[in-house]
Order: C-alpha cells, then structure tokens, then sequence
C-alpha cells in the first residue's frame, strides 16, 4: 500500500513558477513509476507528465507542457517533483500524483495503470 500526499499548490499569475511536491509513504517507491495528472473544471482528468521508475531516467510530458515542466524524483526523499514554469492561465486545475508498479523503466502515461493516487492540490493560474 502507498500513500501519496501532494503539495504547494496555490494562486499565482502567470508567467510565475511553481513547485509541486508529493511525497509517498513506504520503502518501495523506487520501485514506482510516478506520475502527475490534473483536472480542469468541467474536463476529464488529464496525464500531464510521467517519470520511469527506478531512477527517473525517462519522463514525458503532454505537448502543452513541454518546454514549460518538469518532472523529476528523490527516491531518497521518497518525493517526486513538478516544476512548473511560464504558467499559463490554462494550467490551472487540481494536479494529481499518482504511482503505478512498473518494471523495466518505462514512463506510464494511462491512468488505469496507476493504483495509488494522492487526493490532489489545486493551482489556480491568473492572467
């Protein structure tokens, strides 16, 4: 069992930065591809970026966030990372973690493959 716990959400304008952390209980999170997804009023929720487990070597990110964010983790710290750069009011959404069992180093981009979820922060981005 995994539990995941988001944070630093919040109200910013845009063009400003952001981190998103979410940290994940239990000795096994390298064992987890980890992944970041978010929910738009009104929308259906959306994969936004993916890390391979076990070192973070591969990642991918839809193509409105590329150039913009990354992601990254600290199996150290049991945390992995979104950093959110030159936001843009169309950002914002409630941001999920979520964590899936993988082996072989792949990024996993599918929502029905991950079975652990954090209960989501929400970033409001202003023009």
């Amino acid at each position: 069992q995994v539990q995941l716990v988001e944070s630093g959400g919040g109200l910013a304008q845009a063009g400003d930065s952001l981190r998103l952390s979410c940290e994940a209980s239990g000795r096994t999170f390298s064992s987890y591809a980890m992944g970041w997804f978010r929910q738009a009023p009104g929308k259906e929720r959306e994969f936004v970026s993916g890390i391979s487990q076990p070192s973070g070597s591969r990642t991918s990110y839809v193509d409105s966030v590329k150039g913009r964010f990354t992601i990254f983790r600290d199996n150290v710290k049991n945390t992995v990372y979104l950093q959110m750069n030159s936001r843009k009011p169309e950002d914002t959404a409630v941001y999920y973690c979520a964590a899936a069992r993988a082996v072989g180093g792949e990024v996993i981009t599918r929502q029905r493959l991950y079975s652990y979820w954090g209960q989501g922060t929400q970033v409001t981005v202003s023009s």
